[in-house]
């Protein structure tokens, strides 16, 4: 029998969301053994001149490339296409990961250079026992095996004229072979290729952590559509539909509950630490785990919108930008390497056309340098201790828009903060229960609950949130009524209570004069006073205030600490209160009464005398002043577009904490670039020098460069690692 009231039975809705069109014109390809910017540049050139490609952004560290182009002119599979034909292997990054983050090596990565390894072993044992004649059947094998994918690429790059590393290895090995020197050319090639192996090992340390922030929201959604409860890809949820979320489960959309509660760990983007009560019309984010009960949620933007999308996309920007010093060294690489082919031609030609010397062995000196003169560990340094940095961040609840802004940080010399919302809570809250007359708190602020119930002035909600988080249980109170501009009158229990300013106090006759000038006193430190009791006598007093984060006052201590040589504060408050305030944070220096233009003018003052100024704000109505200042610096932008559009950098959280964290980290990220940059430079410098004099043979020059590589990509993967907080 035909049961027409089975939900189960109904057919399900439309997978597609109509609002979910793809409308990209760009693609993203993972790259294999792309390790080194000469790779970039042979695929850059390639592409450039194909017609209908319009730009080509490189992440080494992530190994992928972002390509835009005119659909109507190539196609994505075209583009693939001319990528393997620069001798890489591409596919589009939509098509999968690219790999666990826990994974090993592949079979296809380490074999060719394990028979690379052994045949070149099996022929010095030859060498040894027989001849130098009969162990070339091994050698060359060897080479074979292990310099394949070399001499792939390096065909590759001498099509299109760029003498990039595996070119230059590949002369290097030819050249070794070409003077007999067939046990070093089998050394070489199996030392390149472990090396290679390493490196790509090593790399893919900081992609796993980079791809480990990528995976953080789940792919699909449990949705309940057309009272139809089915699981879709995320990309196919519409903005407005309800998402169930079981305990346990990651988020994954961005969205406000509709149902049910629970305890929410945000630390995946904001970096809290502690799990946030999430209740009815309460803002979660995607990537953020449901710890207990079971959460409704209306969807509020779309997958390729939500908070954590916007965080991927600005550190996959991020990574795609240079920073200063990486620039420089990429600039600095252009001329280097070919300077060093030019060195390398001198030293075989004139010894051996001007006085005479042996072509073979000045020859060889010259193959020895060649191998030196590829500048991977130089160029690599920089770009792996920047994402390094700035995936640190991200999981610190910072997010840093590039290099260049991750250097900036720790070389702020002034820091300016807007008070209300960063220094302060940003709305009124209970700061301290007066209990008078045998009074106790928990009863001040049970009958003024009571009595405030039904109110929705500012002060009423603090006073109702003070009684939530201590617990009370507020009955409803009897006879409300609203005393305009003075409070409230209303019956608890057969009796008049009134809750509200000190003139209503005064007009019931309950003020004391001790009362009066204790009020008075407390109002002149910018405080309101809400007074509570009946018709007959006061019982307490609650002080309301916008109060200052907690934290705060360590954090300028912090800052200080750091060397940041002033703090100063601008506020639209008054002098009064902005003095009060800068006198218990210990603040440097403020400026009251200021309107955002106002800002502007104080921060544009400050770059002036100082000319490094940060500056922290809410990232709306702050936006002049963040975007004037060296660095600008949001607060709690988690789910706000304004907050990370504007500013530099954007703490996810309301986490004051976390600014001296930030700079602590961006200067442990240029210690770390410019102990990379010198020890690259130290190797490169000492083994051209003892190529020249004849001291270094082509192996000790492989092991030399690609293991400098490999030291300064571990040596950035310490960040990863490091403690800042």
């Amino acid at each position: 029998m035909n049961n027409h009231n089975d939900k189960t039975r109904q057919q399900p809705p439309s997978l597609t969301c109509p609002q979910c069109a793809p409308t990209d014109d760009s693609v993203a390809f993972f790259i294999e053994g792309m390790d080194c910017a000469d790779e970039t540049r042979l695929i850059e050139k390639k592409l450039a001149n194909i017609d209908g490609v319009k730009s080509v952004r490189f992440s080494l560290v992530s190994g992928e490339a972002r390509v835009e182009f005119d659909r109507e002119k190539i196609t994505a599979q075209q583009i693939q296409d001319a990528i393997s034909e620069a001798g890489f292997k591409a596919r589009p990054k939509d098509q999968g990961k690219s790999r666990t983050p826990h994974s090993a090596l592949r079979i296809s990565e380490w074999l060719p250079t394990a028979l690379s390894g052994i045949l070149a072993a099996a022929g010095f044992l030859v060498q040894l026992i027989w001849s130098e004649q009969t162990a070339v059947f091994f050698y060359l094998p060897a080479i074979i095996a292990g310099g394949f994918p070399m001499f792939q690429k390096a065909l590759a790059a001498v099509r299109h004229f760029r003498l990039e590393l595996n070119a230059l290895m590949s002369i290097a090995v030819v050249g070794a072979v070409a003077i007999g020197e067939w046990s070093e050319g089998a050394t070489v090639v199996f030392l390149f290729s472990l090396a290679g192996l390493l490196e790509t090992w090593s790399v893919e340390r900081a992609r796993r952590a980079v791809r480990t922030l990528m995976e953080l929201a789940p792919q699909e959604a449990l949705v309940r559509r057309n009272s139809v409860e089915m699981l879709l890809p995320v990309d196919q949820v519409c903005v407005g539909e309800t998402v169930i979320i079981r305990p346990s489960q990651r988020i994954p959309l961005d969205g406000a509950v509709v149902g049910g509660s629970s305890s929410v760990n945000q630390a995946p983007i904001t970096g809290e630490a502690m799990p946030v009560q999430k209740r009815i019309g309460d803002e979660v984010f995607a990537g953020s785990i449901n710890t207990d009960g079971v959460l409704e949620i209306k969807t509020k933007s779309l997958a390729s919108d939500s908070t954590i999308a916007r965080i991927i996309h600005l550190v996959e920007e991020a990574q795609a930008q240079k920073a200063p010093s990486q620039a420089f060294i990429e600039r600095f690489a252009r001329y280097y390497t070919p300077g060093v082919i030019v060195c390398a031609v001198l030293i075989t030609a004139a010894p051996t056309l001007l006085f005479g010397g042996d072509f073979t062995l000045w020859f060889y000196r010259a193959l020895v340098m060649l191998v030196i003169a590829c500048p991977c560990a130089l160029v690599i340094s920089t770009p792996v201790s920047v994402v390094c940095g700035l995936t640190s961040a991200a999981r610190l609840g910072v997010l840093i828009k590039g290099g260049i802004h991750l250097e900036n940080a720790g070389a702020l010399r002034v820091i300016a903060f807007d008070k209300t919302g960063t220094l302060t809570i940003g709305k009124p809250q209970v700061t301290e229960i007066i209990p008078i007359n045998h009074s106790d708190e928990r009863e001040i602020i049970a009958i003024a609950a009571a009595v405030e119930t039904r109110s929705e002035h500012p002060l009423a909600q603090a006073i109702l949130e003070k009684a939530r988080k201590m617990g009370l249980q507020v009955q409803p109170a009897e006879n409300f009524r609203a005393v305009p501009g003075k409070g409230a009158i209303a019956t608890i229990n057969g009796k008049k209570y009134l809750v509200g300013s000190h003139t209503l106090c005064e007009e019931t006759g309950t003020c004391s004069p001790e009362l009066h000038h204790k009020i008075a006193e407390i109002e002149s430190s910018d405080k309101t006073v809400v007074t509570v009791g009946s018709e007959n006598e006061l019982i307490g007093l609650i002080t309301i205030s916008d109060a200052l984060r907690d934290g705060a006052k360590t954090v300028i201590k912090k800052l200080h600490a750091l060397g940041i040589q002033r703090i100063v504060m601008l506020t639209g408050d008054t002098p009064g209160t902005a003095s009060l305030a800068a006198q218990e944070l210990g603040i440097d220096e403020f400026q009251a009464s200021l309107m955002p233009e106002d800002k502007l003018t104080a921060v544009s003052e400050l770059l002036k005398k100082y000319n490094r100024v940060g500056m922290v704000g809410d990232g709306v109505n702050d936006a002049p002043a963040l975007a004037r200042a060296t660095l600008g610096i949001a607060m709690g932008a988690a789910g706000t577009d304004a907050a990370l559009e504007t500013a530099d950098i954007a703490l996810m959280a309301d986490d004051l904490s976390r600014l001296p964290a930030t700079i602590r980290l961006s200067r442990s990220t240029v210690s770390v670039i410019k102990q990379n940059i010198a020890f690259a430079l130290f190797i490169k410098v000492l083994f051209l020098t003892l190529a020249a004099a004849g001291w270094a043979t082509l192996w000790m020059a492989v092991f030399a460069d690609m293991g400098a590589s490999m030291i300064v990509i571990f040596n950035g993967l310490r960040l990863l690692k490091g403690k800042y907080s």
